[in-house]
């Protein structure tokens, strides 16, 4: 099986992992978007929940993870529901975990263990345990392949940053006891820098910000009424949409006419519509320095502006005037 990656390049995948991305729950994350309720709102937003497991799972291999890892890394998002984190914001989970919550679940009622089975690997081992693969994930704020791709792959295919930046910065990523960090200050800078365009430019866009909050509305009125059901959120996202647009309730109608690509809107603190607050998503990698792992924040006033900065625009939150729906 061939794989050409945007970030990564070309592969050639064989055996488990192989029969695992041709498996139905990997399948599925094709029909989910990275970004939520982003794509119903901007076309270009369009990364989707496959593409990054594929990558997570390539830049294990890239940097020398074992098989295992790797398939942890291609199933780590398999639970992920329908519009991804809009769930979240359904359920008032602030964490933004709810598809770790169901993951086990998910898990078991695939053919997932089957597989695994099959080429000799028990699932437990492998996917109930996270901490053991440590290039996968890491606390934040330290870098690791979950967030490391979902930021390149992101920002790369949304413009803000070129494909020669992306392999300058992969060149410039080293692995010290099973981690991954920056080789130098100037490395963590530029991807301190590319991740806060992410979660701030990105995640907190007045126009995302906008998307999420009244597709989530909407998700959460229709499982109020029984018009979607908890099982169907492990169905794609425009499962969920025909759902929703098949209903005859005037109220879910009404709200799903306010979410599409010509929405207008602006970020006004005074004069405001919503207001968002996002988890609070940090990045400070450890840098060698001296023989030591020190913090960029240590090293680079630069980073520790930029994570001040940062914080505090989470914590404040977006505030989104509605110029037209």
């Amino acid at each position: 099986m061939k794989i050409r990656d945007i970030i990564y390049g070309d592969f050639t995948i064989n055996g488990v992992l192989e029969e695992l991305i041709m498996s139905k729950p990997v399948q599925r994350l094709k029909g989910i978007y990275q970004g939520g309720a982003s794509y119903l709102v901007n076309e270009k937003w369009n990364v989707t929940r496959y593409e990054h497991s594929i990558g997570v799972m390539l830049l294990i291999r890239k940097l020398g993870g074992s098989l295992e890892e790797q398939i942890a890394g291609l199933l780590h998002d398999i639970s992920h529901t329908a519009f991804s984190h809009v769930i979240d914001f359904v359920f008032e989970n602030k964490e933004e975990d709810y598809h770790e919550k169901i993951y086990n679940r998910v898990i078991v009622d695939s053919e997932i263990p089957h597989i695994l089975e099959k080429h000799g690997y028990n699932y437990k081992d492998i996917l109930l345990d996270n901490s053991k693969w440590t290039l996968l994930e890491q606390p934040a704020p330290e870098l690791c392949a979950d967030r490391v791709d979902y930021t390149l792959r992101d920002m790369y295919q949304y413009g803000h940053i070129s494909l020669k930046e992306v392999k300058n910065f992969l060149e410039n990523l080293i692995v010290i006891n099973g981690r991954m960090y920056p080789k130098d200050i100037e490395t963590a800078e530029w991807f301190v820098e590319t991740y806060y365009k992410e979660v701030i430019d990105f995640f907190m866009d007045p126009l995302n910000v906008y998307g999420y909050d009244l597709l989530a509305k909407t998700i959460k009125l229709a499982l109020d009424k029984n018009i979607i059901h908890l099982n169907d959120l492990l169905g794609t996202d425009e499962n969920i949409i025909n759902i929703l647009h098949s209903s005859d309730d005037q109220e879910i109608q009404s709200l799903l006419k306010k979410i599409h690509r010509n929405v207008r809107v602006k970020e006004d603190r005074n004069d405001y519509d919503l207001h968002r607050k996002n988890k609070v998503r940090l990045i400070d990698p450890s840098v060698p320095h001296e023989n030591k792992l020190v913090r960029a924040s240590t090293l680079s006033a630069k980073v520790k502006s930029m994570c001040e900065q940062a914080y505090k625009k989470a914590v404040n939150g977006m505030y989104v005037k509605v110029i037209s729906n």
